[in-house]
């Protein structure tokens, strides 16, 4: 069998929540050895070292409209017995058996975070799919639901297929390499600091996590207490930045801008805690990132994050500032809890691995291709 992927989100630089996901599931596919031919689409040719040698890669030379204009009429020439789209959207003119990955349907519920452009674009392409793909891949039973309730979508096509963190993220215990980051991200040695990873969209709540931080401070300034938000922040950050400069907290909240793979681990290791405070999130990643570390999970109770976190989180309503910090302040002063935690956070991670998730997708490639 010859299973097509696009796999042109992979050959990002840096690398966010899908061109991650569709990096670790593609070489994930690649180290089962199924006896099936994988072949790769993409743009330009990539670096030698991102995928497995295993991989039959099909460069398609271009840039605008890649998906439609170089994908879908090779693959339509030429077809797959099934193409599996990871991260982006299905050609409109392609081969007839198609699976595609739909990560979440974030934009109906906070449409104001696109332009009206995006908005139609992204509606009239997961609207298709959930019409025209031959299996649909959900990265959680969430975003299974949203797909049926608010697109109509048949559920016995649709396949959920959980994520996983990367394999190699563990917890740091060398002091020198944690104090010598935390340095570098201009955190006092006598700090203790709240984390969160990702980007700073509103529907990220990173605006109530400040004043939840504030809040926790204010009650506890022994802990002389810090908050690392590292992301884009060109994606809300400016706004975000401003708020906290009009609060007198400059001082205390870290923007670090883009973190390197390199240097996750031992910036979560570092933490006193991880808060995921969204108020939408198709899967959450960085709940399991964080259980990975080690670090103590304070999360966010709505859509898939409880299906994720399990047991290895506190929880509060992302709409409450209070509960928030009461929260973060139960998590910072209950040791008993916090171990709790961490613990708890080790047993969920056995739920999830890029093997299984790869194992699931292929069993769903297989069925699409039949």
């Amino acid at each position: 069998m010859i299973i097509g992927i696009d796999a042109s989100r992979a050959l990002v630089a840096r690398r966010t929540g899908t061109e991650r996901y569709s990096l670790e599931l593609i070489n994930a596919l690649l180290n089962l050895n199924s006896g099936h031919t994988i072949r790769l689409y993409v743009p330009r040719r990539p670096p030698i070292d991102l995928f497995r040698d295993n991989a039959e890669v099909v460069v398609l030379p271009g840039k605008r409209l890649w998906t439609h204009a170089k994908l879908g009429p090779h693959t339509r020439k030429h077809p797959p017995d099934a193409l599996f789209v990871p991260s982006h959207v299905l050609p409109i003119v392609g081969p007839p058996r198609t699976v595609v990955t739909v990560h979440d349907l974030g934009y109906e519920y906070y449409p104001e975070a696109h332009s009206g452009r995006e908005l139609r674009y992204l509606r009239w392409s997961t609207r298709r799919h959930a019409r025209v793909a031959t299996r649909i891949i959900a990265d959680s039973h969430a975003t299974k639901n949203d797909l049926v309730e608010l697109y109509g979508a048949d559920p016995d096509r649709i396949r959920v297929v959980y994520l996983a963190p990367d394999p190699n993220l563990k917890p740091v215990t060398d002091k020198i390499k944690l104090s010598l980051t935390t340095a570098q991200f201009g955190i006092p040695g006598y700090a203790r600091y709240l984390l969160h990873v990702g980007s700073m969209r509103p529907r990220k709540n990173l605006d109530r996590l400040v004043d939840a931080f504030a809040i926790v401070r204010q009650r506890h300034p022994e802990m002389k207490l810090h908050l690392v938000l590292a992301g884009d922040v060109a994606s809300g950050g400016r706004a975000l930045r401003e708020k906290v400069k009009a609060m007198g907290l400059l001082d205390a909240v870290r923007f670090p801008g883009f973190v390197l793979p390199h240097q996750i681990a031992t910036l979560y290791s570092a933490a006193a805690a991880y808060v995921l405070p969204s108020l939408f999130e198709g899967f959450g990643l960085p709940a399991l990132e964080a259980q990975a570390c080690d670090t103590p999970l304070i999360c966010s109770n709505i859509s898939s994050l409880p299906e994720v976190a399990g047991e290895g989180a506190v929880y509060f309503d992302p709409h409450s500032v209070e509960e928030m910090a009461d929260a973060i302040e139960k998590a910072l002063v209950d040791d008993n809890l916090r171990q709790e935690l961490i613990a708890k956070g080790r047993e969920n991670l056995k739920r999830f691995s890029w093997q299984k998730s790869a194992q699931q997708t292929l069993a769903v490639l297989e069925e699409a291709a039949s």
